[in-house]
């Protein structure tokens, strides 16, 4: 393994990066922690998810990282359905039909490719309204989800699906798109989040499998924002 850099080795970047001034320093080697802090929860986040893709449990995955149960499930796993009082109704159902669509699939997890089919529950939704109009269906997209799977399937195949009574956890990249749909929706000046921000919230990571997808069979988010802005351009209350 690759040996991490020493304490001393981070004092003279900084002082390399800052120069001979102390609270150029400070502010330099406060950046440098805080890049830090993030790129290691982007590692632990990576490897998360690829356990959960193998289906590792949450204990498996608690008892690895040295952590309970609970505090590994509340940092990767991320707020239930009924958290999202700003998700219009349209955009709940699409989230609800994730998990239906991931359980129909044989999986136990909801990753951003579920995210991406289940916006097709809510066909009078903005999201679908972009997709479709920019001729990609919904078969296209389950026949592009399915080879891409096939291709990353660990050695034994996937674990078995929970009960219709459970909620599925959703992937690290699934929480991360949700909270790139918020994102998006502060962005536009919306205090809502419909189908339209969950759309976009998933080209936010080029490595997840729905923005592999969308790249492949489109539309690109530049066309995706453009549409959502020219349809909401007539409304004053959530349409999506």
């Amino acid at each position: 393994m690759t040996p991490a850099p020493s304490l001393q080795d981070l004092i003279e970047t900084v002082r390399r990066d800052a120069g001979d001034d102390e609270l150029d320093q400070l502010a330099t080697a406060r950046a440098m922690v805080n890049d830090l802090s993030e790129t290691g929860d982007a590692l632990l986040g990576h490897y998360v998810d690829r356990a959960r893709r193998s289906g590792r449990s949450w204990t498996e995955i608690s008892n690895t990282l040295g952590v309970t149960k609970q505090a590994v499930h509340k940092r990767w796993a991320g707020p239930s359905i009924e958290g999202f009082e700003r998700f219009t109704a349209r955009a709940r159902t699409c989230l609800t039909a994730a998990g239906d669509t991931a359980r129909s699939m044989g999986h136990n997890y909801v990753g951003t490719e579920h995210l991406l089919l289940g916006l097709y529950a809510e066909p009078q939704g903005i999201a679908a309204r972009i997709l479709t109009d920019a001729g990609t269906g919904p078969e296209a997209v389950h026949e592009a989800v399915r080879t891409r799977l096939a291709a990353t399937a660990p050695a034994g195949g996937a674990a078995p699906a929970k009960s219709p009574g459970q909620e599925l956890p959703r992937t690290p990249r699934a929480n991360a798109a949700l909270g790139a749909a918020v994102t998006e929706a502060l962005q536009l000046g919306h205090n809502y989040i419909g189908t339209e921000h969950l759309l976009l919230g998933l080209y936010h990571d080029s490595g997840a499998i729905s923005a592999q997808v969308l790249a492949e069979l489109g539309p690109d988010k530049q066309y995706a924002h453009a549409k959502v802005v020219e349809l909401l351009s007539g409304f004053t209350k959530p349409a999506g």
